[in-house]
């Protein structure tokens, strides 16, 4: 049987936390591992950081673009966090799962929610917990990107976002990161293997007991 047949279904793999937990760091070791696993390239109203390239890390856009295409249906999921918008395309994502391949996204539990909604069985989530507040504000303090105030909204933020973690799949505590990159490597292995995730094993099942009634 061809390896087109045995196409599997694509995963949307949802990797969620606090700001500052580490949940870029452990997607882009998950990239680098799978190189064909595709990030969803977020759009954005935020304005970049230092090192940030536009269509990269992320799309900047300005606020009324935002809002023009999230009206237009433009995003699969969107939302306000800490007064800027975040959103995710729906066009280039569904052209990836379409071609049986995964997508990574980079998102937070509001976006996490309305990805279920609309795509429950593509949904693989995972929530990344910082081992203590405090590790959390120092994280925060030692990227050295954002003033007081700004950072200070985040930890706010982090709490909110932390009493979200029982609508997730896993939850991984992130105390060290080269371990916490090795499980999350794992849940999607795992997730990959799935039996409905192989539409070809129908068929291919079939044809095993056609031959033994041969």
């Amino acid at each position: 049987m061809s390896s087109k047949i045995r196409r599997r279904r694509g995963i949307l793999f949802v990797i969620s936390s606090p700001s500052g937990a580490g949940k870029t760091t452990l997607s882009n070791r998950l990239r680098h591992t799978h190189d064909d696993l595709t990030l969803s390239i977020s759009a954005t109203t935020r304005a970049p950081r230092k090192g940030e390239v536009d269509g990269v890390d992320y799309q900047f856009i300005s606020k009324h673009e935002f809002e023009r295409r999230r009206d237009n249906g433009y995003f699969y999921e969107w939302a306000l966090v800490h007064g800027n918008y975040y959103g995710t395309p729906k066009a280039p994502v569904l052209e990836i799962l379409r071609d049986g391949q995964d997508v990574l996204l980079d998102i937070d539990w509001q976006g996490a929610q309305q990805m279920l909604q609309e795509r429950d069985h593509d949904v693989v989530s995972v929530f990344i917990l910082p081992p203590s507040m405090d590790e959390l504000e120092r994280r925060l303090r030692t990227r050295a990107s954002d003033a007081d105030d700004v950072i200070a909204q985040r930890l706010d933020g982090g709490v909110k976002e932390i009493t979200h973690w029982l609508e997730y799949d896993y939850v991984l505590v992130n105390d060290d990161v080269d371990k916490t990159a090795a499980a999350v490597d794992v849940i999607l292995r795992a997730e990959r293997l799935k039996r409905f995730r192989q539409p070809w094993l129908t068929g291919f099942v079939n044809d095993l007991l056609v031959d033994t009634d041969a």
